[in-house]
């Protein structure tokens, strides 16, 4: 597994897929955090057109952009797929959220040679690290 603090910290735009227009769900919460640290967020939900003021894209491959963090926060027998997508489409790195784990994906990553961390949080590591995109 990559350090999560350095991929952090040469990411400047987070796809997060399955983010949440529920606001008591991490998955609206955390990326509310990162977009308030200065990192671009760009929700992938297929039920919404829109997250957090932004367009909200039905699907990885939707996106209008190259990929630079793939954050997921789906469950672990979903990820799989979500990784595959995101190798397909070139993604500088994988973030699985805290209690997502999936080994395939984790290999499939791997051989990719994408930096990939599972089972951790964004906003937790982005703490830690004392990190933020936003200059002083």
């Amino acid at each position: 597994m990559s350090d999560p603090r350095e991929i952090l910290a040469g990411t400047s735009t987070i796809v997060v897929v399955g983010a949440s227009r529920d606001p008591d769900k991490p998955a609206h919460s955390v990326p509310m955090q990162m977009m308030r640290h200065g990192w671009r967020i760009v929700p992938v939900n297929p039920f919404v057109s829109e997250i957090f003021g932004v367009r909200a894209y039905p699907s990885l491959a939707d996106v209008p952009e190259p990929l630079d963090m793939v954050n997921v926060f789906r469950p672990s027998a979903d990820a799989l797929d979500v990784v595959k997508a995101a190798v397909e489409l070139g993604a500088r790195s994988i973030w699985l959220q805290q209690g997502i784990v999936n080994a395939q994906a984790r290999r499939i990553a791997e051989a990719a040679g994408i930096p990939y961390v599972e089972d951790r949080c964004l906003a937790v590591e982005r703490a830690l690290g004392r990190l933020s995109r936003v200059s002083g």
